[in-house]
């Protein structure tokens, strides 16, 4: 690769890295609504492979290990941290990751991007406009049981399938139950973490032997945008972080649900001009 477009890919990395540290601090999204659609930009534009869309999912859950981690920090010394939600749900959030991996093996890279374009696009919706999902006054117990262990494993297979950390539904799921916005922010973070793991070195292991994949790859997972990305967010985590706790939850949500618009909007995008 010439020294300028060399350039070019790591400056792009960097405020790739730069974003998802803040909005996983800010949001506790885990990064991946920033850089998913941000690497298949880069990979587009600077390092074009047949296999970008999987290639950004595993880098994005790879970086989502860092930022979740530096965030999970960040919202403990808060205590907006809830550890035993996160202990319990551990088993079924690792064994949904294993089923979204084995779905991203089969589908192809259209069905990939309008999922995560219409998942986005619900998501928008209920913080924008959440007296249409649920009465604020009325609020369940967090699932326990099967319920549960339906619940995170369609969490982890969801999230693991679009390279996201699950903050966004799990957020709604503690909201509706009748927790603070706050405080769903911090423990998603930790969910991020725990569906992160798996799902890195499952795509890993997937792309492993692939053809044509970007300089430095380690099967699904690009390493030079792995290390741009996690070094940056995590500086930038706790910023997002603090700005989160300077916020009224009234607009945390607000803001959540215009961010989540913008992002269904660039992913219908893409998909039309696949």
């Amino acid at each position: 690769m010439p020294l300028l477009d060399a350039l070019m890919l790591l400056l792009a990395l960097l405020a790739a890295g730069a974003l998802a540290g803040f909005f996983a601090g800010l949001f506790g999204v885990g990064g991946g609504f920033v850089v998913v659609p941000a690497l298949l930009l880069v990979f587009a534009s600077l390092a074009p492979t047949p296999h970008e869309l999987h290639v950004a999912i595993g880098t994005s859950l790879a970086t989502i290990i860092v930022t979740s981690l530096r965030s999970v920090q960040a919202h403990r010394a808060r205590g907006a941290v809830d550890f035993l939600i996160l202990r319990d749900w551990a088993p079924w959030l690792t064994l949904g990751v294993l089923g979204g991996i084995g779905v991203a093996a089969v589908v192809d890279t259209g069905t990939l991007v309008l999922l995560f374009a219409t998942g986005v696009l619900l998501y928008a919706f209920y913080f924008l406009r959440p007296e249409f999902v649920v009465r604020r006054e009325k609020h369940y117990a967090i699932p326990v049981g099967v319920g549960r262990a339906a619940l995170a494993s369609g969490l982890g297979g969801f999230s693991a399938l679009l390279g996201i950390g699950g903050g966004t539904p799990f957020v709604v799921t503690m909201v509706v139950c009748g927790r603070s916005v706050h405080q769903a922010v911090g423990t998603a973070a930790g969910v991020g973490f725990l569906i992160a793991v798996p799902g890195a070195l499952g795509f890993a292991l997937l792309g492993w032997g692939q053809n044509g994949l970007p300089t430095g790859s380690l099967g699904y997972v690009n390493l030079p945008a792995f290390a741009a990305i996690g070094a940056m967010s995590m500086v930038t985590a706790p910023l997002g972080a603090r700005c989160a706790h300077a916020l009224s939850e009234f607009h945390l949500r607000r803001a959540f649900g215009v961010y989540l618009l913008v992002i269904s909007a660039l992913m219908y995008n893409k998909y039309l001009a696949l």
